[in-house]
């Protein structure tokens, strides 16, 4: 029997194109082993590093850039740690500093976080907004973690953001799309690729934001803290490749009623 096949459809940001919708995080580990494993089973092209931490030598950070193949995976530096506009854009520089370091000269992306507090991780529209606008000046590729907000999701595309990134729930809860009709709002109208941050718990949290259209997902905690994974490495990948597969396929349409599979003509009286 001959399988057809579709292509792989690609992921396209910035005029840069990826196989893979799974971008992965570095922190939260138990080990460097650890992450490796996962990331490379997850498939994912895209990781970020937050820039604060590794410069600082938070424990479990320190010489993180040595521990990937930076010729296998295109690096997103993120501004996690920064609790003002000012310092977002000068982690951001950073980060270009260490991407050139890294090989990746023509990087200039940057994963835009501003979160002024400790005790809900929720990210700033104002400081995002302003450090959006600064960093788009000086030439970066900016994608920019929000809350499901689609007036502010507006104005940082109408800006020129590479992306958007909503929130499913907040950072590390594990609550899944809490946000699931705002992104969809957001994800309905946006010129740009959708990524879905935060929240994601499980392989069917990843699965759902991918059916509902988001073009990408980002996740750390979810895959850093399971008890294996590696495992959920996979998982994830995969479960972020069946969603999308879903979408193009369209699903059928809700019914309040039952709705027989097999056919009625030709049956027996």
């Amino acid at each position: 029997m001959v399988q057809l096949q579709s292509p792989p459809e690609t992921l396209e940001i910035a005029g840069r194109r990826f196989r893979s919708r799974l971008m992965t995080g570095t922190g939260k580990y138990r080990s460097f082993e650890q992450m490796r494993a996962a990331i490379e089973a997850s498939g994912s092209e895209i990781v970020t590093v937050a820039i604060r931490r590794v410069q600082e030598g938070v424990p479990g950070h320190g010489g993180l850039g040595q521990q990937l193949d930076w010729s296998r995976y295109w690096l997103l530096p993120n501004t996690a740690g920064s609790s003002t506009a000012e310092e977002a854009v000068r982690y951001a520089q950073l980060g270009r500093e260490m991407a050139k370091v890294l090989g990746q000269e023509d990087n200039n992306w940057v994963k835009l976080e501003v979160i002024p507090e400790s005790k809900y991780l929720l990210p700033d529209p104002l400081g995002t907004l302003q450090a959006a606008e600064r960093l788009i000046k000086l030439g970066f590729v900016v994608l920019p973690y929000i809350n499901a907000d689609f007036h502010l999701a507006r104005r940082l595309w109408e800006m020129g953001c590479a992306t958007v990134m909503p929130l499913g729930s907040p950072i590390g809860s594990g609550q899944g799309l809490q946000n699931a009709a705002a992104i969809a709002l957001i994800i309905a109208e946006s010129p740009v690729p959708v990524v879905v941050d935060a929240g994601i718990r499980t392989p069917a949290d990843a699965c759902r934001a991918m059916e509902m259209g988001a073009q990408a997902l980002l996740v750390n905690t979810a895959i850093a803290q399971a008890e294996d994974p590696q495992a959920m490495g996979r998982a994830m990948g995969l479960a972020c490749e069946a969603g999308r597969l879903a979408f193009g396929a369209g699903a059928i349409p809700i019914k309040q009623y039952a709705s027989a599979s097999s056919p009625l003509a030709g049956r027996l009286g």
